[in-house]
């Protein structure tokens, strides 16, 4: 077998195919790989043969030798017994290791198909998400195109809005030129009218007191005329005597004509009551609301009523200027308006549109409007009969805590958590002024031009809006977490996070502080508000352990703790300005009428 060529197995293809080529490249591996592994099986074949071929050889000529090396001959027989059973041994196992390599040669064979399959299953899921992407990026440059035709329509529009606003700005300063031009040509005919009026009424009192002495007797001329002597076709016309005694009014020529007479306020009316023109004025502003006078506030004894006001906590409560209304606003995102009477409060209206919860609530003086801050970033107004608000105020970047009606009707001021002050122009509902603080605002108050800010800081600070700043800073014993100011504008009170209140004269130019504390008073949030009384000598506020602690600003002692009522810590209290009652409200949802009756 060693003498035997090995197959030649490279036969040359009738005409070159890859696919056949790679099957005899796949063959002479195979061969080469299966000879390497038998040729030390076949040499040592091939030398078994001949040392057997040579033991035949010697065996036969030693059975024609004499036998006397016959011993020598056995053992050299058994000797090559002996290594021909090793050399089959070595047969054997290298046989063994030919089957092993060939079953791991076949396991990789089976893996590397394997593996093709797997890669060509890689390949087409390659190629699917390929198309995938391609299709996606094609909707994204569809989708790209019309977003930015979207965003060039709304500059457009944008832009027209603009414009817009700006057209309607100044076609309502000038239709509001127009009417102060008529009102003033109406008001001007009017007084014009109005001394025509009285002239020729002067000319007819004088004739009839000429002619007067010559109708009636002497006896009847030496009497005091008194306003009845009139002649009797004047007389018949309302719009004559009221003439007749605008002129007597006015001329003084007759004493009898007595001010409080009846028929001389029916003139004044007649005179005054009409309406001249077209004025400017709404009818809101001209009517006269009703105040609460406060003389004496009462020092509030016992709980009148305790009522479930909202659904959540309540965060702030306020009445009105007359007293008979009560607005609570709270974390459920809602205002609730009460009627005060006979000393119960009964639900009136409930206002929404906020979303998030309401941080501060309060009425403008008629009584008419109701403004919050909200933690949604904005302030809104409501009308009293109007459940949606009417204006919504943005653009502060966070929570507003605090907003106030300025002193003039179409301006509010707004503090937010974003250290911002901002004034508004409800005619336009747009921001006119912006204040820079370096604080958390906690809560304003507001007198004309100047309000009033308090800070996280311990810091209030005073602004006039006229100077668009700062004018005065004012040291606090702690955080304020309220102001209030009382009814003469004259003292400041503040709430702080040091468990105290602090009472400030803005008055004197030394600003005297008075500070008011007491045993078990705990300010329980960043929230908390205080009031002064209606008659400024009362201090309230709401404490972490459920009570309402009431102060004399006089002697600066505890005046009352009313400790009933409330389970949760009170975060907000509001004194009526007739100083009959007191509301406060905590955070599990309840309310309190107080009164000392």
């Amino acid at each position: 077998m060693a003498g035997l060529p090995a197959p030649d197995l490279r036969v040359s293809p009738p005409a070159p195919q890859p696919w056949r080529r790679h099957i005899v490249l796949q063959l002479r591996d195979r061969d080469q790989n299966q000879r390497t592994g038998f040729q030390d099986l076949i040499r040592i074949y091939s030398r078994l043969l001949e040392k057997t071929s040579l033991t035949k050889g010697i065996l036969g000529r030693a059975g024609r030798c004499p036998s006397g090396p016959q011993s020598s001959l056995q053992d050299q027989n058994l000797q090559l017994r002996k290594t021909t059973g090793e050399l089959a041994y070595q047969v054997l196992e290298l046989q063994q290791q030919i089957k092993i390599k060939e079953a791991a040669v076949q396991d990789q064979q089976d893996r590397l198909v394997q593996e093709e399959v797997r890669r060509a299953g890689a390949l087409a899921a390659r190629q699917a998400l390929q198309e995938r992407v391609d299709q996606v990026q094609g909707r994204n440059r569809v989708l790209k195109a019309d977003y930015d035709a979207l965003l060039d329509l709304q500059t457009g529009a944008e832009a027209r809005l603009r414009e817009e606003k700006l057209r309607g700005g100044g076609l309502v300063e000038d239709m509001v030129h127009l009417k102060k031009e008529a009102a003033a040509r109406m008001n001007t005919r009017n007084e014009r009218r109005s001394r025509f009026r009285e002239a020729t009424l002067q000319k007819e009192l004088r004739r009839a007191a000429r002619s007067s002495p010559a109708r009636s007797s002497p006896a009847r001329s030496s009497a005091p005329i008194s306003p009845s002597s009139a002649p009797s076709s004047r007389s018949s016309s309302p719009k004559n005597q009221d003439e007749e005694l605008a002129g007597r009014g006015h001329t003084r020529l007759f004493r009898s004509s007595s001010a409080t007479s009846p028929r001389l306020f029916t003139s004044i009316r007649g005179l005054f009551g009409r309406r001249r023109g077209h004025s400017v004025c709404s009818l809101e502003e001209t009517l006269s609301f009703p105040v609460g006078v406060c003389v004496s506030a009462r020092v509030p004894a016992r709980a009148l009523q305790v009522l479930e006001a909202h659904q959540q906590g309540i965060n702030a409560v306020r009445f009105s200027c007359s007293s008979d209304l009560l607005a609570t606003g709270g974390t459920d995102r809602v205002i609730k308006v009460w009627e005060l009477r006979a000393g119960q409060l009964t639900h009136r209206a409930t206002l929404d549109g906020s979303r998030e919860g309401v941080s501060c609530v309060e009425f403008d003086p008629p009584g008419q409007r109701i403004l919050a801050g909200s933690f949604d970033k904005s302030a809104l107004l409501w009308r009293l009969g109007d459940s949606t608000p009417k204006v919504t105020l943005t653009g502060h970047s966070r929570k507003v805590t605090a907003a106030r009606f300025t002193g003039s009707a179409h301006q509010v001021v707004t503090g937010s958590a974003d250290r911002t002050v901002r004034l508004w122009d409800l005619q336009r509902n747009a921001c006119v002024q912006q204040l820079l603080v370096s604080s958390y605002v906690s809560d304003l108050v507001c007198s004309d031009s100047v309000f009033i800010s308090g800070h996280f800081d311990c810091r209030i600070r005073v602004w006039d809006s006229r100077l668009s700043g700062c004018v005065q800073e004012l040291p606090a014993p702690g955080k304020v977490t309220s102001l209030d100011l009382s009814s003469d504008h004259r003292r400041l009170l503040s709430c702080c996070r040091d468990d105290s209140l602090q009472l400030v004269d803005l008055r004197g130019r030394s600003q005297d502080r008075v500070c008011f504390r007491a045993d078990g008073f705990k300010c329980g949030s960043d929230s908390n508000k205080a009031v002064i009384s209606p008659d400024g000598c009362y201090l309230a506020a709401g404490s972490a352990d459920a009570s309402v602690y009431i102060w004399n600003v006089s002697n600066g002692n505890l005046e009352t703790r009313l400790p009933d009522g409330h389970s949760s810590p009170v975060v907000a209290v509001s004194w009526s300005l007739s100083g009959e009652n007191v509301v406060s409200v905590d955070k599990s949802r309840w309310a309190v009428l107080w009164s000392d009756l």
